[in-house]
């Protein structure tokens, strides 16, 4: 490498250096061996024991699991799929400790993303500090959403593939849109990868538009052609991931249900994907859009740290003394939105947004039009059901919306345009080819807009609202509580309006006396760099800090045994346990120790939710024999133990065929499901003589392979404890492929001629080979298409 080609490197060398510094800077903890606590992964671990533990056992992948939901497919909580090749790249690129390595990668995709539309690289520096420190962005490391901060980090990776398509070079951006897709969907976030797939697809109206005007549409056919290659052999890379979670998709709670009553028996209609309700559940308020510019808007997170000079604290201290009112003034219920839980405002940035408008007003093109109609887009879908008639279009009419929880994420994409456009504002006002009464104007219209909005919160905002939150009942014993906490919140907004307005008045300067020729560029790029550094660090600290990190041992080992695990560890055999003290739906800890019949996912098995809502969560005790629920968690040291659980199999005398899913469910209502079972496929007979001396038992319990020994004089129908999964599990007698049916609408059931049987279970989904050969060839043309397209135009040139 010449000296010349080093030193155009060393600018990038040392952005990667800057990223690197500021990644471990502010995750300073560890540094020091320490891991970040995170509520979700906690739970996680919880779920996947059993996974981790076969898997370190038997060196291979079981993509099953027993310990959680009585059992369910392992593809959406834990699996490594085969031809991961790509895995290769992210590990390298994630070299940093959790959580570092995700802002890392923030910081590095916006700059790669910024080098595309040519942009200065000190500049390129300066957005990826703002896009990265976007408290968003940082507070979902709080909460556990890695799943989510991986794909996040890789969006503009993704966009910059796009770019360099449409500056016409192909080769360039074929090459990074197949890795970066390929990165995006191995990150295993469909919702965030969804969500980008409306900017781009606003990205390539634009673009089209723009082709039509120029009468320039063959170049567009051509260039959407290379960007589809390039995005479908990106996905195809993770064709066993895909294939799976769309084959378990069907059977999630995103998928189809059968059934047209609610749990009380009133009327529902058919569903093909969540409840609206559970869709909308967090939809950002109208007015809560503010707080992307004003940080504690409607009082920041649910609950704040207020301190001794809070109206909440000095309220409550002459009442109940000052330790209860430290206490309570620390986790007071600052948030007056109407979200059920906000871990903390989704703060953009003041000085970036004013840089928005600054873009707004003097960058021109198709760009503009692009980052400006995205950011309007998902704000207001971000609205859910507080802008109900758009939201409920998507809903029933645009394909998977309808899959997708927590609607207010969509402002991901918002995090993304915003800082985008901002840095694109700076570049045009650096540049030398801008007309400087544009820039003028420009700057004034921008300051009078950032700054307008800002200053009329400042000076109206205590008395616009009534700053009531959903939660205030909680202080109803203490009605003077309720006033000083309104109190508290209107000082949250007057002080953090006065605070963006002074900062976008002081970014607004800078520019102002670059303008005249007071200051230079350097200077100001630096002092703009280290106020949007204050503006977003000082409020991100407050949500994720040194606080939230504990010792690596604790992180890995999140539970701990009690008294009633002890006791219940002693049983060897096959069973299940609930705890009683939870709710099962929301548990992984019992998972960690036990094959639980609850757990903790988003996308469990729709039949199983349906169980609990229907029966279980009726106290219907007959299921829970059926599931096997031998033991009941009633504390950290009692334990009481089910003794007409079902066991692991038995035999049944009487079978009800039925012909609906609702009247599959309602026959569980007064079951005896030991003599009785359910099923919805005919079967040969519905009467069976059961052999009262008649034995089948477990001889071999696995994840993947499940043995039984059966011994009847009769012929019999068999129910078996385990969940019933028709895309991977087969069922064997003496070594013969048998069916199988659903019985009592989760489990399995089976017919067992007279005699003596040896009864296999095994799972063996075909799903995992056939996404092998796909991928396998996706990146063989990943690799040969770039070699002959670059051959072809080499000789092309040579000739």
């Amino acid at each position: 490498m010449t000296n010349m080609n080093f030193k155009k490197l060393l600018p990038y060398i040392g952005a990667i250096v800057v990223f690197i510094i500021a990644s471990l800077v502010y995750f300073n903890p560890v540094l020091s061996g320490k891991q970040i606590k995170q509520s979700d992964i906690t739970q996680f671990m919880g779920m996947s024991k059993e996974i981790v533990d076969y898997r370190v056992k038997k060196g291979e992948e079981p993509y099953w699991l027993g310990n959680a939901f009585s059992g369910m497919p392992a593809y959406q909580v834990s699996a490594y799929y085969p031809n991961d090749f790509i895995s290769v790249i992210d590990n390298t690129l994630r070299f940093l400790p959790r959580p570092a390595d995700y802002l890392f990668l923030y910081f590095l995709g916006f700059f790669i993303l910024l080098t595309a539309l040519k942009v200065d690289w000190k500049l390129a520096i300066l957005g990826s500090l703002s896009f990265g420190f976007s408290t968003y962005l940082i507070i979902i490391f709080g909460a556990g959403h890695n799943a989510k901060a991986h794909a996040i980090a890789y969006m503009p990776l993704v966009v910059a593939g796009f770019v360099y398509v449409f500056q016409k070079r192909y080769l360039l951006g074929f090459v990074i849109t197949s890795l970066a897709m390929a990165l995006e969907v191995y990150t295993n976030h469909p919702q965030m990868t969804y969500y980008l797939g409306f900017s781009l697809l606003i990205f390539g109206i634009v673009e089209f538009i723009n082709a039509f005007k120029k009468k320039e549409l063959p170049t567009f056919a051509k260039q959407v052609t290379v960007l589809l290659v390039a995005v479908i052999l990106g996905v195809a890379t993770n064709a066993p991931r895909l294939m799976a979670m769309k084959e378990y998709a069907n059977f999630s709670t995103r998928g189809t249900s059968e059934l047209t009553i609610s749990p009380e028996g009133t009327p529902k209609p058919k569903s093909t994907g969540l409840d609206k309700d559970y869709i909308t559940e967090y939809s950002y308020g109208i007015w809560e859009t503010f707080n992307l510019m004003i940080p504690r808007f409607m009082g920041g997170g649910t609950v704040e740290k207020l301190g001794e000079d809070s109206n909440f604290y000095q309220t409550l201290e002459p009442k109940a003394g000052p330790a209860t009112a430290k206490e309570y003034s620390e986790q007071a219920l600052t948030y007056w939105g109407a979200q059920p839980i906000v871990e903390a405002p989704a703060y953009i940035g003041a000085i970036v947004f004013f840089l928005f408008f600054l873009g707004i007003f003097l960058v021109e093109g198709r760009l503009k039009y692009w980052l400006v109609a995205s950011v309007i887009f998902s704000i207001v879908m971000s609205w859910g059901k507080n802008f109900s008639g758009l939201t409920n279009f998507f809903i029933d009419y645009v394909p998977l919306y309808n899959k997708f929880r927590a609607v207010s994420s969509i402002q991901v994409i918002a995090e993304l345009c915003v800082p985008l456009l901002g840095v694109l504002a700076l570049k045009n006002f650096f540049s030398s080819k801008i007309d400087r009464k544009m820039k003028e104007d420009a700057l004034k219209k921008a300051i009078y807009t950032a700054g307008g909005i800002t200053l009329f919160f400042t000076l109206f905002g205590t008395s616009l609202f009534a700053f009531e939150g959903i939660r205030d009942g909680q202080y109803q014993q203490l009605p003077e509580l309720i006033d000083a906490i309104i109190s508290d919140r209107k000082s949250m907004l007057f002080s953090d309006s006065i605070r963006s307005l002074i900062l976008i008045l002081l970014s607004g300067g800078l520019l102002w006396f670059f303008l005249k020729k007071k200051i230079q560029q350097i200077p100001v790029i630096v002092a703009l760099s280290l106020l949007i550094l204050f503006d977003l660090v000082s409020v991100d600290i407050k949500y994720v800090n040194k606080e939230d990190f504990t010792s690596k041992r604790r992180v890995q080992k999140p539970f701990t045994l009690t008294q009633a695990d002890k006791e219940i560890l002693k049983d060897k055999s096959h069973y299940r346990v609930i705890d009683i003290t939870k709710n099962p739906m929301m548990d992984g800890r019992t998972s960690y120790f036990h094959k639980s019949i609850g757990g903790y996912h988003a996308a469990k098995m729709g039949r199983y939710q349906e169980l609990f809502d229907y029966q279980i969560a009726k106290n219907n005790l007959e299921i829970l024999n059926m599931l096997n629920v031998k033991y009941f968690i009633a504390g950290a040291d009692k334990v009481e133990l089910n003794a007409a659980a079902n066991g692991n199999a038995w035999f049944v005398g009487k079978i009800d065929v039925v012909n609906s899913a609702n009247k599959e469910i309602k026959a569980l209502d007064s079951i005896n499901t030991k003599q009785m079972a359910v099923v919805r496929t005919p079967i040969s007979k519905t009467n069976f003589e059961v052999d009262s001396l008649a034995t089948i038992k477990l001889t071999k319990y696995s994840l993947t392979d499940l043995k039984y020994e059966s011994n009847s004089a009769k012929d019999g129908f068999a129910v078996f404890s385990e969940i019933f999964y028709k895309d991977g599990w087969n069922a064997y007698i003496d070594g013969k492929l048998v069916p199988h049916y659903q019985v009592d609408y989760v489990l399995r059931g089976m017919e067992i001629p007279v005699g003596k049987h040896s009864i296999e279970f095994k799972f063996e989904p075909t799903v995992i080979k056939n996404g092998k050969l796909i991928s396998l060839l996706a990146y063989l043309l990943i690799l040969l298409i770039p070699v002959g397209w670059w051959y072809f135009f080499q000789k092309r040139k040579t000739a």
